[in-house]
């Protein structure tokens, strides 16, 4: 595997090559590499990015503390079989004069996730276009975990006409149920064996759906489980439209639950198909 830093290491790399591309913040899990694994079996040429985005972390958030282990990250990559690394310093990608955005608006971004963390999913687009403009993948993968995040690309680039494919990839779990999260770390023993209450809450809203309950039914079965978490503060749980993101009233297609808040030392986010 060979690894760049600078933007004109990565375009002398990838010169007529077709390539499949995964975008990462590092400290890599399980979920990383099956968007690494799923790259590798639909393309010729694999890039992996390692990149810490300050764009996208708002004032009190653990951009300083987010965890970071990049020899052990390139290690693995290695062994899952990519043919490039891109490992960015900041000042590569945002150097100084820096003073273009990418922003989507509207819906999409302003509840969930940009009512909580306002900025941050103009900080997303503008790392991601970025990074499609120097990779410029065939496809792009990224988790389902970070649903909304997944929505917000996908509108980008059709907006943009940036002509990839955006695949959105399945969230790996614990055994337990608890989504792999790079900030799953900052969990402390106790609040880890609590914190797989979001995948039984989404679990509690799919088997009301199931069964035939209404959209509001779901929801309150899945608020009665986040209810009962201890130290848990909740920030929303909801049934949304899988496109727009819109909340539910009657049930669609592949109607999708969402759900976030915070114990002291994290936030956590999760979802989850919950119809039919």
């Amino acid at each position: 595997m060979q690894t760049v830093r600078s933007v004109a290491e990565l375009e002398q790399a990838l010169s007529n090559q077709t390539v499949g591309f995964v975008p990462t913040m590092g400290y890599l899990h399980r979920g990383h590499l099956a968007l690494v694994e799923r790259a590798r079996q639909e393309n010729p040429f694999v890039v992996v990015s390692i990149f810490v985005n300050p764009l996208q972390f708002g004032p009190g958030e653990d951009f300083e503390r987010y965890p970071r282990d990049p020899e052990r990250d390139a290690k693995l990559l290695a062994e899952a079989g990519v043919d490039l690394l891109f490992l960015p310093e900041a000042s590569e990608l945002y150097p100084e004069g820096f003073s273009s955005y990418v922003e989507v608006t509207g819906p999409l971004v302003e509840r969930f996730e940009g009512a909580f963390r306002p900025g941050h999913f103009r900080g997303v687009t503008t790392v991601v276009a970025k990074l499609f403009n120097l990779v410029r993948p065939c496809r792009a993968y990224f988790g389902e975990k970070d649903y909304q995040q997944l929505a917000v690309i996908r509108r980008m680039v059709a907006d943009l006409h940036f002509g990839l494919e955006v695949v959105g990839v399945p969230t790996v779990r614990e055994a337990d149920g608890l989504a792999l999260s790079s900030r799953n770390v900052y969990l402390t023993p106790e609040h880890r064996r609590q914190a797989n209450g979001l995948y039984r809450a989404l679990l509690a809203a799919r088997s009301v759906a199931r069964a035939g309950g209404s959209v509001a039914e779901a929801e309150a079965a899945g608020l009665r489980v986040l209810r009962e978490i201890r130290d848990f503060r909740l920030d929303y749980f909801a049934i949304a439209d899988p496109k727009t993101l819109e909340p539910l009233t009657d049930w669609v297609e592949g109607a999708r639950g969402l759900v976030a808040g915070r114990f002291p030392e994290v936030r956590l986010i999760d979802n989850m198909e919950v119809y039919p």
